[in-house]
């Protein structure tokens, strides 16, 4: 009678015991495009806690990380300007606070820049479509000032520096936004504040 017992125990745990799973890759296994990425001693190649690596392609992640950096480094001058230097001459906008001012702005104003945002996206599209580059291309679409350097090395530098201000933008908003909504969550100066 006890063996009967101990069988019937042990058969019952064998039931909560963890099944062997084989591991399966992913199909769309990019990690080793990493190693090819430009970095610096400074600049990291990627951090990605969540594996996104595994399932998007990693030069589109490098553009919309660069672009979204671009769109950070313009939000981190307007957060700051109309504190420091005040605000145009409105009678719309009155407040230097931007999270106030974009629910003061008339929806009017909100419908002309959604259109002249899609204006330049389609025409970034065209300009894709053609082999010129907005994001880390060999031949900018866009180079009024002649900046573009002709020496390739001098270009990855460049764009290593472009990545870098765009990272330290990225925190800086978001820095920017923490410290607005939890007043002394990050130390950011009073007048801008």
């Amino acid at each position: 009678m006890k063996s009967i017992a101990a069988l019937a125990l042990i058969s019952s745990a064998a039931a909560f015991a963890p099944a062997p799973v084989s591991k399966v890759g992913s199909s769309l296994d990019y990690a080793k495009e990493l190693d090819s990425m430009p970095t610096s001693v400074e600049c990291p190649k990627v951090f990605d806690p969540l594996g996104l690596s595994d399932y998007l392609p990693v030069d589109w992640a490098r553009r919309a990380e660069l672009s979204n950096g671009r769109s950070a480094m313009l939000a981190t001058v307007g957060w700051f300007f109309p504190k420091v230097f005040g605000t145009f001459a409105s009678s719309d906008v009155t407040t230097t606070d931007p999270i106030d001012a974009i629910l003061q702005a008339d929806p009017q104003w909100w419908a002309q820049w959604v259109l002249i945002c899609g204006v330049f996206e389609t025409w970034k599209y065209k300009k894709e479509m053609e082999g010129k580059s907005f994001l880390g291309g060999d031949d900018p679409a866009v180079d009024y000032l002649k900046l573009w350097p002709a020496d390739q090395a001098a270009r990855e530098d460049l764009k290593m520096k472009e990545l870098k201000n765009a990272r330290l933008a990225m925190i800086g908003f978001a820095g920017f936004m923490a410290n607005h909504f939890i007043p002394g969550s990050c130390p950011v100066p009073d007048f801008i504040a």
